[in-house]
């Protein structure tokens, strides 16, 4: 059990769920918290068993159906801090586990993240969906793409993970600052298309500015801009990444390409970048791309191989944790806690373990197994 985590002793249930439910307490597990998933039996839902987003995690199965089960959730809501809900508006409050007439009210302290695709009061709240029509109605998808083709979506990231999941991270950690200075927990609402909408206010207040007043796939940073973009090198499907956009940047650019600026065109005149473009393209297929990481390694040029998954993998390449936080003096902690695996649980596996730890619970007790799931013990202490 890790000590000097900023989470440690923080307990989490997480309603199983898909990707940023999942994902919102991948994060909280990551820094210290102890976070057990409620699962479904297996075959019990369309998600696929061992769910990679469940690092440092433990699962118990639960049927919320099920009165003995879902009073079980309840008992143990009474002491967590936290919940994450992942389910479509009024699903809880069908089962009877409304946040504010229910939970709130058995535990004032706790903090429920909410987390939903639409808005839970908006016009499409009825509605399913996925990440790329969350960003579709947030409008930025509109925004993505290259020029004259259609709307591009870059997998789920957006809606996801960074306006969904993040986003919802973000609200539980001030949830639980407030909660410092009041005692008091609190309902935290977050959606995918006001968190991906929230994450576009640069370039969305850009849009009345030269850096972004063209179309789609026309602007500095919307691959329309020949000196921020991506250019394939001589060993095909390997790729070099650019960003040279302040002058000295882009000097130091030309200089690794082997240019003169009497060589190209004006970069300031948006006529020229086609031009600039073709003269970029032809020179990143000279070389390799181990041989232009050569000559701009050390260099303030903007310019970076592509890598790709696989070989960070396949090198040892630690996929480290978004801050470096300090525990114990001089010990550094976090630091490859965000590796290759994300965990592989499966439902069930742990749970009984982390109930012990929180609560001192043991089966027989405080709870029995009902056909492969938990339910509320009729023996034991009243909780």
């Amino acid at each position: 059990m890790w000590t000097n985590h900023p989470l440690h002793g923080v307990k989490v249930v997480e309603l199983a769920g898909l990707a940023p439910g999942p994902f919102a307490g991948l994060l909280l597990a990551d820094y210290g918290a102890s976070v057990l998933r409620i699962d479904r039996l297996p075959g019990q839902t369309a998600a696929p068993a061992g769910d990679n987003l469940t690092r440092h995690k433990s699962s118990i199965c639960l049927d919320l159906k099920d009165s003995r089960s879902r009073d079980l959730l309840l008992s143990i809501l009474a002491k967590a801090d936290i919940l994450i809900d992942p389910f479509r508006p009024g699903v809880l409050e069908r089962l009877g586990l409304s946040p504010a007439d229910v939970l709130l009210k058995a535990n004032p302290r706790l903090i429920i993240g909410r987390m939903t695709g639409f808005r839970r009061d908006g016009k499409y709240k009825d509605m399913a969906g996925h990440d790329i029509n969350y960003i579709a109605v947030s409008g930025v998808l509109s925004m993505l793409g290259r020029s004259g083709d259609r709307p591009y979506a870059p997998g789920n990231l957006l809606g996801d993970f960074a306006g969904g999941g993040a986003m919802c991270f973000l609200g539980i950690l001030l949830a639980l600052i407030s909660r410092q200075a009041t005692g008091k927990g609190q309902v935290v609402e977050a959606n995918m298309v006001d968190g991906s909408a929230y994450l576009a206010t640069m370039p969305r207040l850009a849009m009345k500015q030269p850096v972004w007043d063209a179309s789609r796939g026309e602007n500095l940073l919307d691959g329309g801009c020949p000196y921020y973009d991506t250019y394939e090198t001589k060993d095909a499907g390997k790729y070099f990444a650019v960003g040279a956009l302040e002058p000295q940047f882009y000097a130091a650019l030309l200089k690794g390409l082997g240019l003169k600026k009497t060589d190209v065109p004006a970069r300031e005149d948006r006529e020229n970048w086609p031009a600039l473009r073709d003269i970029f393209t032809k020179k990143f297929k000279e070389k390799t791309r181990s041989e232009w990481e050569a000559i701009f390694d050390g260099t303030d040029a903007c310019a970076t191989p592509v890598l790709e998954q696989a070989e960070l993998e396949a090198s040892g390449h630690e996929q480290r944790l978004p801050v470096g936080l300090v525990g114990t003096p001089g010990k550094v902690y976090a630091a490859d806690e965000a590796g290759w695996t994300g965990g592989g649980l499966f439902p069930g596996d742990g749970g009984e373990v982390t109930l012990k730890e929180w609560y001192g619970w043991t089966r027989g007790r405080e709870y029995d197994e009902k056909d492969g799931i938990l339910v509320k013990g009729k023996g034991g202490s009243r909780l």
